[in-house]
């Protein structure tokens, strides 16, 4: 990395070696082979920096993680339409009425959205990292039987857990727009729920065009779920505790670890089991020390938005397109690296700084093949960067299956790293059955087979072991 950082220690990276770790007690429990990095974005036009951030971030630890543990990882990118497009007063009651992109916007003009400000990167980030990914609508997933029946599921304790979500008044701010023109009232103080059974929850509400109105939600049909942030992600969160097929990720901006507060007191009232894990990002701060803000930005001094630019609309980037999506990716790299790196916060002046550092010029007999990137702890990373460790082992998951004689890996650990090539692929049951033919010098020269295995048996439980055992042996690659 050309761009110098020194970060400060906390609590969590003195915890953890790599900026994952959290992840691994998680993931090694977790009967799934597939990794779901789930990154949810209000599209209301071109996304900051800090977006930019998060969802780069997805995609590499992504990387990282299938490099790391051998799982077969997917970003999932929620486009939450929800957000409000258009707001209004009601001169007589003074309530503030709001419609939703999804309402206000004509059929396809959400995707024409996604496709101008959010799918380049996406793609970029895709073909970098080898990371596949999806993109759903807030409003498709509202739409879904599981969602709507889990939401009708957290209203049979509704008066248990609704000041978890709002502590001030107890309102839940459940909307439900009108059918007719998509108008709800914003803090949805007369929506009502009049009946819940088992044919579903009948609420009535007040649209600022039509009056009163009743709508009937059930798990096939019915109302428009609008839910207040706080209750979406209550919702989401639960119907990932039920998915056995996939191990859930949250990945979330720094600022959302105030609010996750109160989504936890909310699944304890409802005695969620299991949530999702979660990741925060590094947070953008203005210079001020407040989450970087278009709003704050733009209403504060006349010259500060100049100052920013391209952060507030990276459309403004100075250089290429593919030169804005290079420096992100390093950027994020950096961050990645290290754990007081990535569990931290960045001013816009010291993130302007790495993301226009550019990137040391590429050397005329460096290997022109992309390298796998895969952590390992700095025990191991050493005895292969000093030769003496020439097999590594992992389990036998799909990733680790399509490894190849040729095939470039560069490990990793922190901010150091080593380029080797594969010389060959072995595959066997089991570890024990590994090292009857495997050198057990050459996995770990400083440690015993018995020695061996109690370690590797440490980290990977009988489950995943039963998976299979890859055997890839090594040369160093002189840079």
């Amino acid at each position: 990395m050309t761009a110098q950082l020194t970060s400060p220690n906390n609590v969590l990276a003195n915890a953890v070696e790599d900026s994952l770790d959290v992840l691994r007690p998680r993931v090694l429990a977790s009967t799934a082979n597939t990794v779901e990095f789930v990154v949810g974005t209000q599209i209301n036009g071109h996304p900051h920096i800090g977006t930019h951030l998060v969802q780069s971030l997805a995609f590499l630890m992504a990387e990282q993680t299938r490099d790391a543990f051998g799982a077969d990882p997917v970003v999932s990118f929620f486009a939450l339409d929800n957000a409000p497009a258009e707001t209004a007063t009601d001169p007589d009651t003074g309530l503030t009425y709001q419609r939703a992109w999804r309402h206000a916007l004509a059929p396809g003009e959400i995707d024409t959205m996604l496709t101008e400000h959010y799918r380049p990167l996406f793609d970029a980030l895709s073909a970098s990292t080898g990371i596949p990914y999806t993109v759903t609508t807030y409003s498709e997933q509202q739409d879904t039987p599981a969602y709507r029946a889990e939401f009708l599921r957290t209203l049979e304790h509704l008066d248990d857990f609704r000041w978890w979500l709002s502590p001030t008044d107890g309102s839940a701010h459940i909307r439900i727009p009108c059918p007719q023109c998509g108008w709800a009232q914003k803090y949805a103080e007369e929506t009502r729920l009049i009946e819940l059974d088992d044919s579903g929850a009948l609420f009535s509400s007040v649209c600022l065009n039509h009056g009163r109105y009743e709508a009937d939600v059930d798990p096939f049909g019915g109302g428009y779920i609008d839910l207040s942030t706080l209750y979406r992600n209550v919702v989401k969160e639960r119907l990932y505790a039920r998915d056995d097929t996939a191990l859930h990720v949250m990945v979330k901006g720094a600022d959302w670890s105030y609010g996750c507060q109160l989504v936890d007191g909310a699944h304890a009232v409802l005695g969620t089991a299991d949530t999702p894990p979660r990741i925060f990002t590094p947070q953008v701060l203005a210079p001020d020390g407040g989450k970087l803000s278009k709003s704050l930005i733009r209403d504060s001094e006349p010259g500060d938005p100049d100052s920013f630019g391209w952060m507030l609309d990276p459309s403004l980037w100075p250089g290429s397109a593919a030169g804005y999506v290079g420096q992100l990716d390093q950027t994020a790299r950096l961050m990645l690296s290290d754990p007081r790196h990535f569990y931290r916060s960045y001013t816009t002046t010291e993130l302007g700084r790495l993301m226009t550092t550019r990137p040391a010029p590429r050397r005329h007999n460096s290997t022109p093949a992309r390298p796998r990137n895969m952590a390992i702890y700095r025990q191991y990373f050493d005895l292969i960067a000093d030769g003496s460790k020439t097999v590594e082992i992992r389990v036998a998951y799909d990733s680790m299956k399509r490894i190849r004689p040729g095939d470039l890996i560069n490990f990793t650990c922190r901010e150091d790293s080593c380029l080797t090539r594969v010389k060959r692929v072995a595959t066997y049951r089991t570890f024990k059955e590994m090292f009857g033919t495997e050198k057990v010098e050459a996995v770990n020269p400083k440690a015993t087979e018995e020695e061996q295995l109690k370690a590797i048996h440490a980290i990977f439980p009988p489950e995943k072991e039963a998976l299979g055992v890859i055997a890839i042996e090594i040369e160093r690659v002189n840079p």
